[in-house]
């Protein structure tokens, strides 16, 4: 009960310049809370799609691995789907890997997909608390200027403190945002390393099965159990 009187008689004295600071807080913090979810999710769903792929891989299997894929709307089933595509027609290595290069550019964009929104409503909100600060002290010289010597301190800290909270809630938004911001992109990041890791070790496992040479899968055993995916 105490911290709600807080944030009212927050918003209060803050003047009018705190309700598009805080609809920016809101913007911004939905869009943290959406990417974070559909990250893990996506980090999840595709170390359960590798894990499961690869004994399919170790085999040779790759019609099971195909079915397996399809089945799965994981980030990396669409890389590898494109490389999958290509192995009974490429003939070199680099066929298959120029296959999920075009799947890492469809997945990509989907990964990076508005966090870089988060800077922007850092620094809009920022500059909001700013100019909310500018706007409460010159109301307070002015009211300075034309009070009643009675009137002038009361009048002065009431314009002061509009001024403060304008630049105590542009500071919380822009550090707020700059850091879910940072965070986003280092997992972003993360889970695209991730997925060039597992392109060039399906590509790896494709080699082994056709002798170093290319694509098409043959009867051998397979040289070594592949590693998990990162």
């Amino acid at each position: 009960m105490e911290f709600y009187t807080f944030i009212v008689n927050f918003f209060r004295q803050g003047g009018v310049f705190l309700y598009p600071i805080a609809l920016i807080f809101a913007v911004g913090v939905a869009i943290a809370i959406e990417r974070f979810i559909y990250l893990t999710k996506e980090t999840i769903g595709n170390r359960n799609l590798w894990d499961d792929i690869v004994p399919y891989l170790q085999s040779g299997n790759f019609k099971q691995a195909v079915a397996r894929i399809s089945d799965s709307g994981a980030s990396i089933g669409t890389v590898l789907k494109y490389g999958m595509a290509r192995i009974s027609s490429a003939r070199r290595r680099d066929d298959i890997e120029k296959a999920m290069e075009e799947g890492m550019l469809e997945i990509i964009p989907r990964l990076e997909k508005r966090t870089h929104y988060l800077s922007t409503l850092a620094n809009v909100g920022m500059l909001m608390g700013l100019l909310g600060t500018v706007v409460g002290l010159i109301s307070a010289f002015g009211a300075v200027a034309t009070a009643n010597p009675a009137e002038k301190a009361s009048l002065l800290a009431a314009s002061i403190s509009v001024a403060m909270n304008n630049t105590a809630s542009g500071l919380i938004v822009a550090i707020t945002l700059l850091l879910s911001n940072m965070f986003l992109e280092t997992k972003t990041t993360r889970l695209i390393d991730s997925l060039e890791i597992a392109a060039v070790k399906f590509l790896n496992a494709v080699t082994e099965r056709s002798g170093g040479e290319g694509p098409a899968p043959a009867a051998a055993p397979p040289r070594g159990a592949a590693p998990r995916m990162a």
